[in-house]
């Protein structure tokens, strides 16, 4: 049974590696010319998806690259002296199982652990999908398959082809993130600055395998920029227009974006769907039900995801019929999950006011001098997104035969 992937990079990969373990034929089509080497900023692996890369085999290349972050030092807008947390204490009492990794090694990870087994086809993009499993490509020639998967991101290809330009219209949650690369001039070694003002939040970071820093910008917005998506000067004078003066190292990052090779920007949006699935053709991750970028835990739901879709063909035994309706039972309760969860972090993230950059800083020193036990334990209560993904359970779904 063949099955064509749209996207490589983390539900893509994921997906392929698991179906091609229940005996499904894969190609994986990239419309990138090489594994997209963006800038990409860190993302949470939470337990389900520690779990599902362990079963993968990739989990200790994962560790290896984990970016070992594990101070952060909060500077509020108008605020004299910085606020100092310990974020291996924070992230350790919001869940039992978590490695943060660069986005980019993580991709890289999944791709090496399938592209021994999967066809890949770089620097293409599909054009086409007929009911019956045609596919049309901007480059290769026309193939059947039998079954066709859109991985392809908020932004999905496959997503405006089978079921319209307008379906999956996001809910703009009122702010946009943009990633910034730039020299580590800083030094930071395991340390995450943050500067917080009303309304916007910049945080600069290094990993330990890394000769660069990242920035992420996180800043509200009363509407969602309109037109094309990868209008690049147009994002960089939003960017620069909303974090100039907040701090004179922010303005120091701000220089970088004219030099930088490594920059992204999107809104932060949740994807809101009735079905994502029609006929032979469904999506997963952020294609299908993107929480909102940089705040819904949308690295770890789209692992899950991948998971579960490949785990019900085999089950169903290549039946997409029966196998999409049951892989989009399992996974509703976690999409609702996660849009609530980026909903409450975007605004605990970029304070509406001084009074909640002052909490979102003294939180984070509490918690992180607080006992390991009681930090736990606050955290628990408080953290909405914690007991979501350490609640996530994932089914150990027995190996199938070739179909």
């Amino acid at each position: 049974m063949r099955i064509l992937v749209s996207g490589a990079g983390i539900a893509g990969p994921v997906l392929a590696h698991w179906l091609t373990r229940y005996g499904f034929e894969v190609t994986v089509v990239e419309r990138a010319e090489a594994l997209r080497r963006t800038g990409g900023h860190a993302v949470d692996l939470f337990r389900p998806a520690v779990d599902i890369s362990e079963r993968m085999g990739v989990l200790p290349r994962i560790e290896e690259r984990a970016t070992g972050t594990d101070r952060m030092s909060v500077f509020r807008e108008g605020a004299r002296r910085p606020v100092r947390a310990d974020l291996a204490k924070i992230f350790g009492g919001a869940s039992d199982r978590h490695v943060e990794v660069m986005r980019d090694d993580l991709t890289t990870i999944y791709y090496d652990a399938t592209r021994d087994d999967v066809e890949y086809l770089f620097g293409d993009s599909v054009t086409s999908v007929a009911p019956g499993g045609e596919v049309t490509f901007e480059h290769a020639a026309p193939r059947r398959f039998d079954l066709v998967v859109g991985a392809d991101g908020l932004h999905s290809t496959v997503r405006r082809l089978v079921f319209g330009a307008d379906a999956g219209r996001g809910s703009f949650l009122g702010a946009h993130f943009a990633v910034l690369g730039l020299p580590n001039v800083s030094g930071l070694d395991g340390e995450l600055l943050m500067h917080v003002g009303v309304g916007r939040t910049a945080g600069a970071y290094g990993a330990r395998h890394l000769d660069d820093a990242r920035v992420l910008f996180l800043f509200r917005s009363a509407r969602e920029l309109d037109g094309d998506h990868r209008d690049v000067p147009r994002q960089k004078e939003l960017v620069r227009g909303a974090f100039a003066g907040l701090h004179p190292q922010v303005d120091g990052w701000l220089e970088e974006l004219d030099r930088t090779q490594a920059f992204y920007f999107d809104s932060i949006s949740q994807l809101r769907m009735d079905s994502w699935s029609r006929g032979r053709v469904t999506l997963v991750g952020d294609a299908g039900y993107c929480p909102g970028p940089a705040v819904g835990g949308s690295t770890t739901l789209a692992v899950v995801g991948a998971y579960v879709l490949a785990g019900e063909l085999a089950r169903a035994g290549g039946d997409h019929e029966r196998a999409f309706p049951a892989y989009e039972r399992v996974m509703a309760e976690h999409v609702r999950g996660s849009r609530a969860v980026a909903s409450s972090a975007a605004r605990t993230l970029i304070p509406t006011s001084r009074l909640g950059g002052w909490g979102l800083a003294q939180g984070a020193r509490l918690v992180s001098a607080l006992p390991a036990g009681p930090g736990r334990a606050l955290l628990r209560l408080t953290t909405r997104s914690a007991r979501l993904y350490n609640a996530m359970a994932v089914e150990d779904y027995a190996p199938a035969a070739t179909h």
